[in-house]
């Protein structure tokens, strides 16, 4: 199967039809790899939740495809691909090897408890693809019960690092290595069953692409993935080329660095120039005291990420995305931060980044494309403690959705997750059945979407109660003093926050960001998550919309009638607007 070509003047050389069925062929592959590393995973946080991504690359490291799970992802499959091939180069990997890293600063990991595990396949005697994937494992050591909080100063905090190495040599395992990194963990049964259910996936991604290999033969197959590579790379192109000349700028404040202090400026400067797109990062604030470091690796795929959502939302995710971007950040900065800075809790800021570079995109499209900001944060709860049987520590992580900003097309999703994020939540019968924790609520919060003609998302309410005098608590939530901005006059989103014990005589209001909180049997934590911005004043938002927001508990009266008026209010109610 290959991609045909004619000499026919101004012919286009891509077949559409059969590039397209070959994109999807691959991207079958990588869906098929996703479902097995689901349904063969061990932890919670990777079969229940889905926190993992997959991808294929060629020889050359170049990405071919990738399963829409985690976009941030990428920046740990791109940085294993590229420290594999930099450690031991073409010539020293050989069959039925297998490798596994996730530094930051030795293997282009984004954060330590994403483990990448990258297997070269070879077709015809000579190294021709890899299979990658990434599982995000809810401990790897360290300071801290999963291995990240705001608080920690540096890399050696967060966990065991693992540069590139071989876990399988020609076909056998290491054991000893294995169990060494697992022993390193709070939970090393999970971590050694995630580990080989990791290699299990590689293994079929391998029998798939060797299999597409025999049908349609070598040459054909790397011929057309030249050609969608560059097909991918041409059309973005075509894309940057229309956009209006000049540099347009996006702000955001993040509420601190994870150790108090003023708020930290997200700020993405943007613009194109004969068919590329280039953005950069000055003005945005200096590196981080504490773990919201964002690594190369993940500042990059973030904005891959925004690019391709608001350029072209339906391009194909391969190599030839990135040719057409150029990314620059000033040194000792948040964006581009200087070892050891921690950089656990790095997806809070990859988030700022995309919401910034879309910002900035917004201004340079037809306003159809316009939306007011995401909640644009990465809400996470963590709890760990013994395990029911007292046997080892649990360690169970959550992260949540909020909502989205309200567009010039409709209103934003409630709770969603956005962005460089992309899992699945934790039901609350699998939740309860695996850990001595009770959900007393989850729920969507009112009056936290932002009015406007088109209303922001709604964040989401978690409330999980303790069954465990020794159990622990930390949770992450940027977003406590600044909600997600509207536009065209639309208004600010919910901001989000913390309560102890919500709704009893002991209520207390607790920081945004608490790391190893004690949470005795009895006790209850509740995050509220924050809300999208609104687009479009909100005196143009229709009575009848405005009617369901009030009879479904999305509004409260008391805040439609501050932000829509009280006669506005009044009508919506009287009747069933026609």
């Amino acid at each position: 199967m290959s991609i045909r070509s004619t000499t026919a003047p101004g012919a286009d050389p891509f077949d559409p039809i059969e590039m397209e069925v070959f994109s999807n062929r691959l991207l079958s592959i990588t869906e098929e790899m996703g479902n097995t590393l689901i349904r063969s995973s061990f932890s919670s946080n990777i079969k229940e939740r889905k926190d993992c991504s997959v991808a294929l690359f060629d020889a050359a490291g170049r990405l071919v495809a990738q399963a829409a799970h985690v976009p941030v992802h990428l920046g740990s499959l791109s940085g294993g691909i590229d420290a594999v091939l930099r450690r031991y180069g073409t010539a020293g990997i050989r069959p039925g090897d297998v490798f596994l890293c996730n530094d930051a600063y030795l293997a282009g990991g984004t954060h330590a408890p994403d483990i990448t595990v990258v297997s070269p396949i070879f077709c015809e005697g000579a190294l021709r693809f890899f299979a990658a994937n990434i599982g995000h494992h809810t401990d790897v050591g360290g300071a801290v019960p999963g291995s990240t909080s705001h608080h920690l100063k540096t890399v050696w905090e967060e966990g065991i690092r693992l540069p590139a190495m071989r876990i399988v040599r020609q076909g056998e395992l290491d054991q000893d290595l294995l169990e060494m990194i697992a022993h390193n963990t709070r939970e090393p049964d999970n971590r050694m069953h995630d580990i080989r259910a990791q290699i299990a996936t590689n293994d079929k991604g391998a029998r798939l692409v060797l299999d597409l290999v025999q049908q349609s033969g070598l040459t054909a197959v790397l011929s057309a993935i030249d050609g969608i590579l560059l097909y991918t790379e041409r059309r973005l192109r075509n894309r940057i080329a229309q956009l209006p000349a000049g540099t347009v700028s996006f702000v955001e404040r993040m509420d601190d660095d994870g150790m108090g202090g003023d708020p930290v400026a997200i700020q993405a400067n943007v613009h194109a120039r004969d068919g590329q797109l280039y953005v950069d990062f000055t003005g945005t604030g200096k590196q981080a005291r504490g773990a919201f470091n964002l690594p190369a690796s993940a500042l990059n795929a973030s904005v891959y990420f925004a690019v391709k959502a608001m350029l072209d939302p339906e391009l194909m995710p391969n190599n030839g995305l990135f040719q057409p971007i150029s990314i620059s950040a000033p040194e000792n900065t948040i964006t581009n931060p200087s070892f050891p800075a921690a950089v656990g809790a790095r997806v809070t800021t990859a988030q700022r980044v995309a919401g910034t570079v879309i910002g900035a995109l917004g201004q340079l499209l037809p306003p159809e494309r316009a939306m007011a900001s995401c909640n644009d944060v990465m809400p996470s709860m963590l709890f760990a403690g013994p395990q029911r049987d007292g046997k080892g520590t649990f360690v169970y992580l959550e992260t949540l959705g909020g909502g989205a900003g309200g567009r010039a097309q409709g209103d934003g999703m409630d709770g969603i997750q956005v962005h460089v994020t992309n899992t699945s939540n934790l039901p609350a019968e699998a939740l309860e059945i695996e850990y001595p924790l009770l959900v007393e609520e989850y729920a969507l919060v009112d009056d936290s979407g932002g009015a406007g003609r088109y209303r922001g998302g709604m964040g989401i309410a978690r409330q999980i109660r303790s069954l465990h005098d020794q159990l622990t608590c930390s949770i992450r939530c940027d977003a406590a003093l600044f909600g997600a901005a509207g536009l065209n006059g639309g208004l600010s989103g919910g901001t989000s926050r913390v309560v102890q014990n919500p709704g009893r005589a002991d209520q207390q209001r607790l920081p945004n960001k608490i790391s190893g909180h004690a949470l005795p049997a009895g006790q209850s934590v509740r995050l509220e998550t924050p809300g999208g911005g609104g687009y479009g004043a909100p005196t143009g938002r229709d009575l009848a919309a405005l009617r369901r927001d009030l009879l479904d508990g999305k509004v409260s009266r008391a805040a439609a009638e501050r932000d829509y008026g009280s006669e506005r209010v009044a009508q919506a109610l009287a009747k069933e607007p026609a």
